[in-house]
């Protein structure tokens, strides 16, 4: 699963990624600007799951979805409706009360792969001016086991 946020239009570092992104089976894009995934929605329309960030006013997506892969279920959203600029506490409950076990959020465009309360958090960072990184999150899964590893585009 390939994990993106906060491309904010800056669609050159997607080209670099291009193969990752035809071979990963799950692509997320977590908002802010979710319009930015129209080109992966068009390319991979059966694997592309995109929400609304702060950011993004127009095109009707949701805030949130619960996304189940293997035997893991997935809370995936922007962030800033949880306060993750302040910590992840009320994000990882919100996904603990939708019985999830992994939330992706983005919002601060810093990486960030941690565990809050049995609830393992990823934040792929960002691709923009507004990180001195360009980076997303290779997520594998299989069965119950998960692991995050953020990838820095060059």
């Amino acid at each position: 699963m390939v994990i993106l946020s906060d491309t904010h239009r800056n669609l050159q570092p997607l080209e670099k990624i291009e193969r990752v992104l035809s071979e990963s089976d799950y692509i997320v894009h977590l908002g802010d600007m979710a319009s930015d995934a129209n080109a992966l929605m068009r390319a991979y329309p059966e694997k592309t799951y995109v929400v609304a960030g702060n950011n993004d006013f127009f095109g009707g997506l949701a805030d949130e979805l619960v996304l189940e892969v293997e035997e893991r279920r997935i809370l995936i959203c922007h962030g800033h409706r949880y306060g993750v600029k302040s910590g992840t506490e009320r994000l990882a409950a919100a996904a603990k009360a939708r019985g999830c076990d992994i939330a992706l959020y983005g919002h601060t465009h810093e990486a960030k792969v941690s565990e809050e309360n049995g609830i393992l958090t990823i934040n792929p960072g960002c691709m923009t001016k507004y990180s001195p990184h360009h980076t997303y999150c290779y997520l594998v899964i299989e069965r119950k086991k998960a692991v995050a590893t953020i990838v820095e585009i060059r």
